[in-house]
């Protein structure tokens, strides 16, 4: 791997602990220019995480303050008037963060995951629970790591950050969508953690490379 990739996979990696940090960075892919209230009213994060996550970005050097009195609508898509005199703070990408959105497919997204995942033994643990129960609650992924309760919600709840996790939406699970209960439903009283799209397709090339039993 060429330093420069090296450097592109470790900004990944900083970028894929939250699934809104790759969402407002694709935003600003397509708006070139955009400020914060803007931001929060195309991608629906509230204002204060959108504030924080700029901050975040720009302390990571993908993204950038833009200097200058005036904008053209040229410069800032989302704006309808031909120019625009500057009353909030403007951010764009930088050129590592676009050259990043560029080169990023499904294949060096899945990679920039398992590389995350690799960084905490309990993540990759549970992920493996998860591709085998398909969906169940915080308690169950405890009893079977050994796991105090306490220890385990905060990671399911990081996992669901990354978008490796999402809660099941189904008010009523089947037997064949939660495998470790033995009734054929069950209401859900709890909130149930189950594998994304992409975090199938995670857990799929990672048993292929033998880092997760299969």
């Amino acid at each position: 791997m060429s330093d420069e990739d090296q450097i592109l996979m470790d900004k990944l990696k900083d970028v894929l602990v939250d699934s809104r940090y790759l969402q407002i960075l694709q935003h600003l892919k397509k708006a070139n220019v955009d400020y914060g209230k803007s931001i929060m009213l195309n991608t629906k994060i509230p204002i204060q995480d959108v504030v924080d996550i700029l901050d975040y970005l720009e302390k990571k050097g993908l993204i950038e303050r833009v200097h200058g009195a005036t904008l053209k609508n040229t410069e800032a898509k989302f704006k309808l008037s031909s120019e625009v005199h500057k009353h909030h703070t403007y951010y764009t990408l930088t050129r590592i963060g676009d050259h990043l959105l560029r080169k990023l497919d499904e294949r060096m997204l899945i990679k920039g995951y398992i590389n995350l995942l690799k960084s905490d033994d309990l993540y990759l643990i549970l992920v493996s629970l998860a591709d085998q129960l398909n969906a169940d609650h915080a308690l169950t992924y405890a009893k079977l790591t050994h796991k105090p309760i306490e220890e385990i919600i905060p990671k399911l709840e990081e996992l669901e950050r990354m978008g490796i996790f999402e809660e099941a939406q189904s008010k009523v699970i089947k037997f064949g969508d939660r495998k470790s209960k033995p009734k054929k439903e069950t209401r859900t009283h709890h909130k149930y953690y189950g594998l994304t799209r992409i975090g199938e397709l995670v857990v799929r090339e990672m048993k292929r490379k033998g880092i997760i039993s299969r």
